[in-house]
């Protein structure tokens, strides 16, 4: 498959605790788009060497930072990318620094400020609620 596959879905939600008992709080996503103008990388499971498209579109609305992007079949992770979620992988995760967080009585994080360096397609999300929700070429295909 040569062409761009389309995706998009939540790479984070506001307010529902993670496998760590993170929370990420609304707006905290804010300041890290405007100075990356929402060019933020798309990689597979983490993986810099597996550069797999672009975000064309990241925001966030009132339930999280919503993506959406564009597999490229030209980079190195492209391939990888597509198998992930022909077989289902239908995870995102975040790549991030935490700038301002506060502790969380009960355990983990609340998180209120985040420097978003990338999101990653993955088959284990930390974030269990972090999904893909449309893969356009890939069902057009099935």
């Amino acid at each position: 498959m040569n062409s761009k596959i389309e995706i998009e879905g939540y790479a984070a939600l506001f307010g529902a605790a993670d496998l760590a008992c993170d929370v990420i709080k609304a707006g905290a996503f804010r300041d890290s788009l405007i100075r990356s103008r929402g060019d933020v990388p798309m990689f597979v499971h983490h993986e810099p060497r597996l550069h797999a498209g672009r975000w064309t579109e990241t925001r966030e609305d009132k339930r999280g930072l919503y993506v959406r992007g564009e597999i490229d079949p030209g980079l190195p992770g492209a391939a990888q990318a597509r198998r992930l979620i022909e077989r289902g992988g239908d995870g995102l995760s975040i790549g991030f620094i935490t700038r301002v967080a506060e502790g969380r009585a009960g355990g983990g994080r609340l998180l209120i400020e985040i420097d978003l360096l990338e999101i990653s397609i993955v088959e284990q999300p930390m974030q269990p609620l972090a999904r893909l929700n449309l893969a356009r070429a890939l069902a057009r295909a099935a």
